[in-house]
């Protein structure tokens, strides 16, 4: 899977996809074959599975730790499953932050471990067990709609309402991950995150389908400030400019901003040129939890600049505050449809 997003993709479509489009066509035919003919192994536990129809952020994991807390605020032990993109550990391992670091296990994962027990695995099977293992009673597993060989419950898509699906073309011509009406076929919901209007054709389109279409927006967590700071705001997230408007929504006034690729390692040399620059212009610096969580466990100039910067963190919040509960008790139920269909007792 292609895991960055060149800028051509969010853009009308041009000459690089038509070029592109042979390629994409045969993408498209293996990845939609493998989404319909997938055998998925019947998971112990019930599983949601957080995904979006296209590569980049589409905000997968803010919404996999509502839905984290909506579930213990129903009194159930909710367990994160995730690939650990980004992480060198290729064995099922659950995540402990005071002794994993990004590198090992990915930012994604250090993220989750926060809200709840967390497992990597490029195996979700082997994953699942490990989690049904230590008790909890709900996965939810961030990305993985397209490709896991796990039994889902309930498939939740996230749509970022500004950038949609982008050029709509499939890998690498574009963004889809699989032909979207396979993808449509088996979502259970689709999550509309922001104001924008970039998505409203695929929400029409799952309306039109009988899919739920729940909408949501990522706001900065409570108490959050920069009014009157002059920041250099910097990020290595998909979206960069959906991190630099809830800077500015916070009163933040960015000065200089600095973009790096999607869960991206900084190295001393940019390290030190942050601070440099901060200190050169007299300006704050300011980033994202999840590239705070990669500088996190490192000495010298990651450790200097993790206690300079000041990070901005986000929370989903559904429209429909009932939405996350309603979700869990779906994928319950069709927890207990499949387990009496396959003959097992739930």
């Amino acid at each position: 899977m292609v895991s960055e997003a060149p800028p051509f993709w969010w853009t009308k479509a041009d000459w690089r996809v038509w070029a592109l489009s042979p390629v994409s066509f045969v993408y498209g035919a293996v990845s939609g074959r493998r989404m319909a003919k997938s055998k998925r192994a019947q998971a112990r536990l019930p599983v949601i599975c957080v995904g979006n129809f296209t590569v980049g952020g589409a905000g997968k994991t803010p919404t996999a730790i509502t839905l984290a807390r909506a579930a213990k605020a129903k009194g159930l032990t909710p367990g994160f499953l995730t690939r650990g993109y980004g992480g060198s550990l290729d064995v099922t391992t659950m995540v402990d932050r005071s002794k994993h670091k990004a590198e090992a296990v990915g930012d994604e994962a250090l993220l989750l471990e926060r809200e709840a027990m967390t497992v990597i695995s490029r195996h979700r099977v082997d994953g699942a067990r490990m989690l049904a293992e230590n008790g909890v009673d709900l996965i939810i597993m961030d990305d993985g709609f397209q490709s896991a060989r796990l039994s889902i419950d309930f498939a939740l898509v996230v749509i970022d309402s500004v950038r949609g699906i982008g050029n709509g073309h499939l890998v690498p011509g574009g963004p889809v991950r699989a032909p979207l009406a396979e993808q449509m076929r088996q979502a259970s919901a689709i999550l509309k995150v922001g104001t924008g209007d970039a998505a409203d054709r695929i929400v029409r389109q799952a309306s039109r389908a009988g899919k739920q279409v729940h909408v949501a927006t990522l706001d900065p967590s409570p108490g959050q400030s920069l009014a009157g700071k002059n920041l250099l705001a910097f990020t290595g997230i998909a979206d960069p400019e959906k991190f630099y408007r809830t800077v500015n929504s916070v009163g933040g006034l960015i000065s200089s901003r600095r973009s790096f690729p999607d869960h991206h390692f900084f190295t001393t040399d940019e390290i030190e040129s942050l601070l440099e620059e901060a200190d050169r212009h007299g300006l704050h610096l300011v980033t994202t939890a999840k590239d705070a969580v990669r500088l996190v466990g490192h000495h010298g100039p990651a450790e200097t600049l993790l206690n300079r910067v000041q990070v901005v963190d986000v929370e989903m919040r559904f429209d429909n505050p009932k939405a996350p509960g309603q979700i869990i008790d779906a994928a319950f139920e069709r927890f207990r449809e499949r387990r009496l269909k396959s003959g097992v007792k739930p």
